[in-house]
């Protein structure tokens, strides 16, 4: 058997739930250390944050590299899971969108140490990018259409325009502390509210 045909066979193969839950445990533990000590911080710490050895981070993640992708598509996936069940649960569909953008924010102020790590390597960055707008995007389109529907937003609002508009407010959050990129994110979203 050759490295492509194991790569290939560990494909196939569904993870244990155990390993499942262990490595959602590595990456929610290394998002939150790349959050407070950037994405260079020591494999050593983030072990320590998950109550792991270094060597089950490397099991895992061989190289830093790994690890960063798998944390960026951990992060787009939980913030594109959480649109429809917010929907479902939500008092009201603009309560469900408002509680989204905030886990979105929360997403982009990591995002934005994570995708400077990945920059050198331009064609995976873009692939990434690209995963994030195909997964990201339908689900807050989604989310104004339900607002938009029970008219408590405008309607003829683009997902995509949005979410640039909550990028660029939050450009800048990881180097000032005094910047609330969440405040000023809640008065864009309060913009977006049909006058009562």
């Amino acid at each position: 058997m050759n490295d492509s045909d194991r790569r290939t066979g560990d494909a196939v193969r569904p993870k244990r739930a155990d390993a499942r839950r262990n490595e959602k445990a590595l990456l929610d533990a290394a998002a939150a250390v790349f959050v407070t000590s950037g994405v260079d911080a020591p494999v050593r710490d983030i072990a320590a944050k998950a109550g792991v050895g270094t060597a089950t981070i490397y099991r895992h993640f061989p190289t830093r590299a790994d690890l960063i992708i798998a944390v960026y598509r951990h992060q787009v996936e939980a913030c594109a899971e959480a649109g429809p069940a917010l929907l479902t649960a939500g008092a009201t569909p603009y309560t469900a969108l408002r509680q989204w953008i905030d886990l979105f924010v929360d997403f982009l102020v990591t995002k934005h140490g994570l995708a400077a790590a990945l920059r050198s390597d331009s064609a995976g960055f873009d692939t990434l990018h690209a995963y994030f707008l195909d997964r990201l995007v339908p689900v807050c389109a989604r989310l104004l259409d339900a607002a938009a529907g029970s008219g408590e937003i405008r309607s003829g609002i683009e997902a995509i325009e949005l979410m640039r508009g909550v990028g660029n407010l939050c450009i800048g959050a990881d180097s000032d502390p005094r910047y609330d990129a969440r405040r000023m994110v809640g008065l864009l979203i309060a913009g977006l509210r049909v006058p009562r």
